[in-house]
């Protein structure tokens, strides 16, 4: 069985070196004489592991001194509690809408004290950014939130917005690690490793330490503090090791393929050859406003149901999986994310072009 082109938008692609290494691990870890999966977290071997990771993802990112790198689990949508929860301290923040996800945290937010939709672009079923340069945030909102690249939709913010001195919190579950960023522009920046850097399982928080109090609101469990999860260095309970030790090897592969700044060129040269090709297309086209368009996730549509759906069967045929659209926006979605191979997405083109000959 030869492997096939994984577009999904996560669990998703991995690079094959890496699985190909934890392969050979998979019985006897550098001569530990067991599995990464079978090894108590409170080992020399395994601390080992989780703190290179720590320090590789540092180096990567390049994350100031004053942020600490929390491995957590439950999903990005934990955070969704998990940021009020933490953060809340006036009752009041500032959302910005602009997918699934974002609006999903917003409601949670409700949960816990008064959120405000201070922009949304549900109008155009969220296929664009809206211009967040002058938002009107109320005073006293402890933070806002984004959801920087929005997988669903194929939407990226490529300015981020002007929160106006308050604290920003955004989740990059779907670009994490696919361009250099400045985390110090951000109080927390926290994403789900499954689309770009590891199995499901593991949430990586970035928060800077002012943000990590006791103070957090009444009732808050100690397994959803920041605090407990900082103090103890990721270590309180058993973290998902496995997946940290996958994640691990991926950021020792990003920096051997020369790091961010290496791979937003691969990712911007891989999605151009995409896009060109839906805006020269007279069957498929593009759902997102050019200026907004995600490098990792590419929503299109042929305009008929019934074309969309042989499409993507007939893909599946030749190898490319997991096409389909999500469910609440139908057509087709590529995710091309770090992992995905230049030549994947040559193919899938090639594909497209031969499709639309032929219907």
């Amino acid at each position: 069985m030869s492997r096939v082109y994984n577009f999904s938008a996560g669990p998703a692609v991995l690079p094959e070196e890496v699985l190909k290494e934890a392969a050979e691990e998979m019985l006897d870890y550098q001569g530990s004489g067991m599995s990464v999966m079978e090894m108590s977290h409170r080992s020399k071997v395994y601390d080992n592991i989780i703190k290179t990771a720590e320090a590789d993802l540092r180096e990567l990112m390049d994350i100031p001194d004053n942020y600490k790198v929390l491995f957590l689990q439950g999903g990005a949508s934990q955070q969704f509690a998990m940021v009020p929860m933490n953060l809340m301290k006036n009752k009041k923040a500032a959302y910005i809408v602009t997918g699934q996800w974002a609006k999903k945290a917003f409601q949670e937010a409700q949960a816990y004290g008064e959120a405000v939709k201070v922009a949304s672009s549900e109008d155009k079923t969220f296929s664009y950014i809206p211009d967040c340069s002058d938002l009107d945030i109320p005073e006293d909102a402890d933070y806002v939130y984004i959801c920087e690249n929005n997988t669903i939709y194929g939407t990226k913010y490529k300015t981020l917005p002007n929160t106006k001195g308050h604290t920003l919190v955004a989740d990059v579950s779907s670009c994490f690690l696919s361009e250099p960023v400045d985390v110090s522009k951000y109080g927390i920046i926290y994403g789900g490793v499954q689309k770009n850097i590891g199995p499901a399982g593991v949430v990586i928080a970035i928060i800077r330490e002012d943000l990590i109090t006791e103070d957090t609101l009444p009732g808050t469990p100690t397994m959803l503090k920041y605090k407990t999860h900082a103090d103890a260095e990721s270590l309180y309970n058993t973290p998902p090791a496995y997946g940290i030790y996958i994640c691990g090897k991926v950021f020792q592969w990003l920096k051997k393929m020369g790091g961010l700044n290496a791979m937003k060129e691969r990712n911007e040269e891989k999605a151009k050859i995409l896009y060109d090709f839906l805006d020269g297309s007279s069957m498929f086209q593009g759902t997102v406003r050019k200026e907004d368009r995600s490098l990792m996730n590419v929503p299109f549509v042929t305009g008929d149901k019934e074309l969309d759906a042989k499409f993507v069967k007939e893909a599946e045929a030749a190898g490319f999986v997991n096409l389909k659209g999500h469910r609440t926006v139908g057509g087709m979605r590529a995710s091309i994310y770090n992992a995905m191979p230049k030549e994947g997405v040559e193919k899938l083109v090639a594909f497209m072009k031969k499709f639309e000959e032929e219907n």
